[in-house]
């Protein structure tokens, strides 16, 4: 089963770019995409045999998720009950017979850190949420999570400490839900490899220069440890300041 994930930046924007061409190529099983900017109406996708589920903020051009799925799930959810975290359409949820599929777009804390304390409260509840889910069967949660965990998962690590994605905060954050019984399923297959990022700045020739970070995860728990077969990061593929993730497993 291959699963990718990939903050698209604008869904209506990155198909200009290509989406489609990468979206057949790749023949994933499932396909989650974050931050896709736009209103039910706004965007029709011929995607033969795959299954569609769209989450949409209420504020126009404003995050949104949705999944892309060969096999129709048992049940889907939107948001996870919190008012704030399903008016802007952040997180997708889709049971299937032995896994359930969470696709998550989590807020930003914001350059000035305004929305930090934000943050913090959604990192609970999400960690809360998986865990009950994890309770009933394993958790794939895939998504743009905004957090550079360690210095490996960033360029200039240095100079970020305490900036948005890379305060002691949210990595702490991240710590706890794989302490909780998760795996991160790019360094469970490359512990010690540098240079691996997943979104660079739109500044001139910073994705060139591989000056970037890595903030969006296949997270998977443990008891799925069996069935990760490969993980990857498909930097030279285009059409956003994110590129598509990849998990596969057996």
């Amino acid at each position: 089963m291959k699963l990718i994930s990939w903050n698209v930046n604008g869904l209506r924007a990155c198909v200009k770019k290509g989406f489609l061409d990468y979206f057949h190529s790749v023949e994933a099983d499932i396909f989650c995409i974050q931050e896709t900017k736009l209103q039910e109406g706004q965007i029709h996708l011929e995607l033969p045999g795959y299954w569609q589920y769209w989450n949409y903020a209420v504020k126009k051009g404003y995050s949104g998720t949705a999944v892309f799925t060969k096999v129709e799930p048992l049940s889907v959810r939107f948001g996870i009950g919190e008012e704030n975290s399903e008016t802007e359409g952040r997180i997708l949820t889709l049971e299937f017979a032995d896994f359930f599929l969470v696709n998550v777009y989590t807020p930003n804390s914001q350059r000035d850190l305004a929305r930090l304390g934000y943050r913090i409260e959604w990192e609970d509840r999400i960690l809360h949420y998986l865990q009950e889910l994890n309770k009933r069967k394993p958790v794939i949660l895939c998504g743009d999570l905004n957090v550079a965990h360690q210095e490996i998962d960033l360029r200039n690590a240095k100079s970020n400490v305490g900036n948005s994605g890379f305060t002691d905060e949210e990595r702490a954050k991240m710590t706890a839900l794989l302490n909780a019984g998760f795996i991160d399923s790019y360094r469970y297959f490359y512990p010690d490899q540098e240079g691996a990022y997943t979104w660079w700045s739109y500044m001139n020739k910073v994705r060139e220069r591989n000056i970037g970070w890595r903030i969006d995860y296949f997270i998977v728990s443990k008891s799925l440890e069996g069935r990760l077969k490969a993980a990857d990061i498909h930097s030279h593929i285009m059409g956003s300041d994110h590129c598509p993730i990849v998990l596969e497993l057996d």
